[in-house]
């Protein structure tokens, strides 16, 4: 992270630690914790619906899947992308029409397709023949998108390697879901998480329709639903392509053919990840092999279990650089390393990573902790969960 981009993330905490009052959450709350701000969840929900106009957005429940999230989302009217019988329980917890919903794991048990039916989902997705057949014999209310594989070398998570048909295989997918007896839809794909470049969302969306146009002439039937996933990359440490950018990639392909289909979204992390921010704590300071190391109360399984799962990075920034009154010079600065409270070795958060001199007692913040963090944390050496504190609420959740 170079000293621009923590400048940067400096005088956007400094409004956020006086408007949330978070030296009085750390007095009443101790660390770890974690501050939630839902409306953080309405602003990003607005700008990427003001970037993809006409786009349907279902945000995608396992980024953060707390209540006051998906209320957010809910209020702002927007759909939800929801992958197991849990997350559709949480969904419906809510109150709001299931048909907001579109189940989008590719590969289910049958019980957990009725189980969603029941709630009221009737969008699905599947990727080959095997799922298609288990949608044989069920009502024809139900519509399918068949999911598409496109790897993409620059994401972190590329999900293609997991999920999705290839090209060659898209058709007899297609076929499979006409003879179960259900709709066919269209067709969704997925470029992978934090790609660093916009270009695989052009050669997705441009194969996805010449697709549609080949399915139409071979097999007479239109595919009116076309949906380009998540993948839409947060700046943690260095920055990555823009919605904006990705927006205009999306518009460069549709182009005119934009009305001839229904558009939707599945995104995640781009809505939640200014979330949340993390408030920790140095509890021990070492010096080994001539390097400084300080021990935080939070780390790789817990709050930062991000880094262990997609190698993804939160920047890290002393409370006190927050303080206006002290100076932010590098001069006093040294790389240290950042280790989590387990009794595990692989538990360190960050390396050779530049810090002010640091203390026991001193809290440490990290911005953009909303997405895929608590979700994979465990409680590993009997350490409890991160306790998530709704800023405008002033409840733990």
């Amino acid at each position: 992270m170079n000293h621009a981009r923590r400048q940067q993330l400096r005088d956007a905490l400094r409004a956020q630690a006086v408007r949330h009052s978070w030296a009085d959450l750390v007095a009443a709350h101790r660390t770890p914790l974690l501050i939630l701000d839902p409306n953080a969840v309405s602003a990003a929900y607005r700008r990427l619906s003001g970037a993809l106009p006409g786009f349907h957005l279902h945000y995608a429940v396992k980024a953060l899947p707390h209540p006051a999230a998906l209320t957010a989302i809910a209020l702002c009217g927007g759909g939800f992308d929801v992958a197991t019988s849990a997350e559709v329980d949480q969904v419906r917890a809510l109150g709001v029409p299931m048909n907001r919903c579109i189940h989008t794991h590719p590969v289910k048990k049958p019980a957990d397709i009725d189980h969603a039916y029941r709630s009221g989902v009737r969008t699905f997705v599947v990727d080959n023949p095997v799922e298609a057949q288990k949608f044989s014999g069920r009502d024809p209310d139900i519509e399918i998108l068949v999911r598409l594989a496109f790897t993409n070398p620059t994401a972190k998570s590329d999900l293609s390697t997991k999920f999705g048909a290839e090209l060659a295989d898209a058709e007899l997918v297609v076929k499979h879901v006409l003879d179960s007896g259900v709709t066919f839809a269209g067709f969704s794909f997925h470029v992978g998480s934090q790609g660093t470049s916009v270009q695989p969302y052009r050669v997705a969306l441009r194969s996805t329709l010449d697709l549609c146009g080949h399915v139409e002439r071979a097999l007479g039937v239109r595919a009116h639903t076309i949906d380009i996933g998540g993948g839409i990359p947060v700046s943690y440490r260095d920055p990555m392509p823009g919605v904006d950018q990705i927006a205009g990639a999306v518009d460069e392909v549709l182009g005119d053919r934009r009305g001839q289909f229904r558009l939707l979204a599945e995104p995640g992390r781009f809505l939640a990840a200014d979330a949340m921010i993390l408030l920790t704590s140095v509890v021990g300071t070492a010096t080994r092999g001539g390097k400084v190391w300080h021990y935080l109360d939070d780390g790789l399984y817990g709050s930062y279990s991000n880094i262990l799962t997609e190698d993804v990075h939160p920047p890290i920034l002393a409370m006190r650089e927050l303080d206006d009154t002290r100076g932010t010079g590098l001069d006093d600065w040294e790389p240290v390393t950042l280790a989590g409270p387990t009794c595990d070795s692989i538990d360190v958060v960050a390396r050779d990573y530049p810090m002010p001199p640091l203390k026991v007692g001193d809290v440490v913040v990290s911005p953009l902790m909303g997405a895929y963090t608590t979700v994979t944390s465990s409680r590993f050496n009997g350490i409890p969960a991160t306790p998530i504190v709704v800023s405008n609420q002033g409840g733990t959740g």
